[in-house]
């Protein structure tokens, strides 16, 4: 592959001929096998399929946005604390990943200018919040367990989220209550991805470390899992006031996979010229996507991304 140089925030680059040099004992590739069975059981929550669907309620979207700010406040005062350690310095992107000056910009935006005095963390958060402090303060090395599972997400399917989130909610255009989804300082998310794994891979830990942090990423998906539950149990309290502008989900497909715009999105970024038109007929039979089909295009490939990591 040839070498092409690509710029994110504050002067990072990243070498795409690295690609070709990942090995099976890399921490990139162990943490995608050793999550995989778990991720897929993340994106078949009750709320995640729903808000795919684009069945929000807004209520909800907020307390999901306040789930988000105490995760990440917790998390980024870690990092912060552990900028300089050995084993996670090489992966201290501050300008172009932090996110919990933005999700305080979507909550004063949702909840006004005292959000502060109105939010509160919820039990799941809190385990979620005491167990990145935990981490923290005794085992430093896991952020990159933490770091990895919330970050890489948020560049690859967050994006799909947005334009869901944006049309279901009927949100400004320009953007406000949906800032977490928006990362100024990287221009090139898939190249930030890989300069990201290559920074892993290239940490000095031994076989047993990689093991450690493989398990500590599972535990952040159920981490994550049961904040979803939590907020799936909420929403069974509030009215059903919803928007459907989101895409049919595997569910739905009456067992034929090939109708998902999903799984014809990923088969079309690995390079087949039928199944992206494949992609685009999946989309136009269902009505809104007839309206949305530009900018799901987009999104979809971001969410493909994210499959194939």
């Amino acid at each position: 592959m040839a070498s092409v140089k690509v710029v994110n925030g504050a002067g990072v680059t990243y070498d795409e001929k690295a690609e070709d040099q990942v090995r099976p004992d890399d921490l990139s590739e162990l943490l995608g096998a050793g999550t995989k069975e778990i991720h897929e059981k993340a994106e078949n929550n009750k709320f995640v399929k729903d808000f795919l669907r684009g069945r929000l309620r807004k209520e909800l979207f907020k307390l999901g946005a306040v789930a988000l700010y105490f995760t990440y406040k917790a998390m980024e005062e870690e990092i912060e604390k552990n900028k300089d350690h050995p084993h996670f310095a090489a992966l201290y992107f501050p300008t172009e990943l932090h996110r919990h000056d933005a999700l305080a910009r979507d909550l004063e935006y949702f909840y006004g200018p005292d959000w502060q005095s109105v939010v509160s963390c919820s039990p799941a958060t809190q385990h979620y919040v005491d167990r990145l402090h935990e981490v923290g303060q005794s085992d430093p090395v896991l952020l990159v367990a933490h770091s990895y599972t919330r970050y890489m997400g948020d560049l690859s399917g967050g994006q799909i989220l947005k334009k869901v989130a944006q049309r279901a909610l009927k949100l400004p255009a320009t953007g406000e209550g949906l800032e977490f989804y928006t990362f100024e300082g990287i221009h090139s998310p898939k190249a930030f991805k890989q300069l990201y794994r290559s920074r892993m891979n290239e940490l000095d830990l031994d076989a047993a470390t990689k093991e450690k942090i493989v398990q500590e990423a599972v535990h952040a998906f159920l981490f994550n899992i049961e904040v979803f539950e939590e907020l799936e149990e909420i929403g069974k309290t509030l009215k059903d006031e919803v928007m459907d502008a989101g895409m049919p989900v595997h569910g739905e497909m009456d067992g034929d996979i090939n109708k998902c715009p999903y799984y014809t999105a990923k088969m079309a970024a690995s390079g087949g010229s039928a199944y992206a038109c494949q992609m685009a007929m999946s989309v136009l039979r269902h009505p809104t996507g007839q309206v949305l089909l530009a900018a799901w295009v987009a999104a979809l490939a971001g969410l493909a991304a994210w499959y194939l990591m």
